[in-house]
């Protein structure tokens, strides 16, 4: 598998926690701009269900977040917006097969919404890789399952955004 020919679907918890904990998008804007750059090129895509968890963020006063309001950016929306619809039936098969077989409302509820990011994985598992920044906890069961563990149930390669960071070669310099 050559990294550089895979398609890095993103979490929401990647730009979550990049914005929150590492690359603040007022400080470190050379970030947010090289994910708008690898958007362009193909490299990274965010699926719509995942963009929904973070697009009308508000803050405590009742305004768009700054990841809400990057996220609202026509050129974010054009370049990093997956262009697919998730496939119910591979929907199906990640939440029935990769979670929890016979599901209530609470626990597909509590599941969200990554089952469609781990199905546009699984339709093409040689050149698509997820990216999150959930860490395998193999002893979790059912609809506490994170990514990484029910990505390695369907031979999903599974990175966290470091490793991706790393593959994709960023640097603040990186337009150089």
């Amino acid at each position: 598998m050559n990294e550089y020919s895979l398609l890095y679907l993103l979490d929401a918890n990647t730009l979550i926690d990049a914005k929150r904990d590492y690359y603040p998008i007022d400080r470190v804007p050379e970030f947010w701009d090289w994910l708008i750059y690898q958007g362009q090129q193909g490299k990274i895509k965010i699926p719509i269900e995942v963009y929904e968890e973070f697009y009308d963020t508000k803050d405590k006063d009742g305004e768009m977040d700054p990841l809400a309001t990057w996220a609202s950016l026509k050129e974010v929306k054009e370049t990093l917006l997956f262009g697919e619809q998730a496939e119910q039936d591979l929907v199906a098969r990640i939440t029935y097969g990769g979670y929890i077989n016979n599901p209530t409302d609470d626990e597909l509820e509590k599941i969200g919404r990554d089952p469609f990011l781990i199905s546009y994985a699984l339709k093409d598992i040689e050149n698509r890789c997820i990216v999150t920044t959930e860490t395998s906890k193999p002893s979790r069961i059912s609809a506490n399952r994170h990514i990484p563990d029910v990505c390695n149930d369907f031979n999903i390669r599974c990175i966290n955004n470091f490793q991706m960071i790393k593959e994709l070669n960023f640097s603040t310099n990186w337009k150089k």
